[in-house]
């Protein structure tokens, strides 16, 4: 119990400091992407932001759902990417933890910071005064549009994972192996090691 408790704090704490990492690395380039652009781009970039929430919050649901028999099968098959994710299934619980928390929520914040900016110049560009009637009017739309995506969009994403989880996980063990062949990275924990 004592080992467990430690490996625990050990996972949260890393998992805290890759989300400050990732945070960070997302709100630059969120930044320079939305700096001097049109807010029509900068929509663009919005939805770009939710999106990949929307995909990594289904991965991490699709972690927990998946069945590791048929992926088993497919390993022993020697199909690209079924090892890898054999090793999703198996650390489902970090995984889905590091997808839906780290990512998701980075995205979720992100997503609401570029609003903002895109909000400012949407409504300055049109002439409206940031205190404006029209430029809160704005403000609330777009939010309530960005934060309507983001749930009907994770709302989908989760009925494709539940209903769909093992074919969700061997692309992303694909994806996954072939980041691993062409970057020569180690992505994920030994097969051994994840038991």
């Amino acid at each position: 119990m004592k080992n467990q408790f430690k490996r625990s704090i050990r996972f949260s704490l890393s998992i805290a400091v890759i989300t400050f990492v990732l945070a960070a690395l997302f709100s630059v380039v969120s930044t320079l992407l939305l700096e001097g652009v049109l807010w029509y781009f900068g929509i663009l970039v919005v939805l770009g932001i939710v999106l990949i929430g929307v995909m990594f919050d289904m991965l991490g649901i699709a972690s927990t759902a998946a069945d590791e028999v048929p992926l088993n099968a497919m390993a022993s098959n020697k199909v690209y990417g079924a090892r890898q994710a054999i090793i999703i299934v198996k650390n489902a619980d970090k995984f889905a933890s590091f997808c839906n928390d780290v990512i998701g929520d980075i995205s979720g914040i992100v997503s609401g910071t570029a609003s903002a900016f895109v909000v400012l110049q949407l409504t300055l560009g049109i002439g409206f005064q940031q205190e404006s009637t029209m430029h809160t009017t704005v403000s609330v739309i777009f939010t309530s549009v960005v934060a309507a995506l983001t749930v009907g969009g994770k709302a989908l994403g989760k009925y494709f994972a539940i209903h769909a989880s093992t074919s969700i996980i061997l692309f992303a063990g694909k994806v996954i192996a072939f980041l691993e062949d062409k970057l020569h990275l180690k992505l994920l924990p030994d097969l051994k090691k994840s038991r």
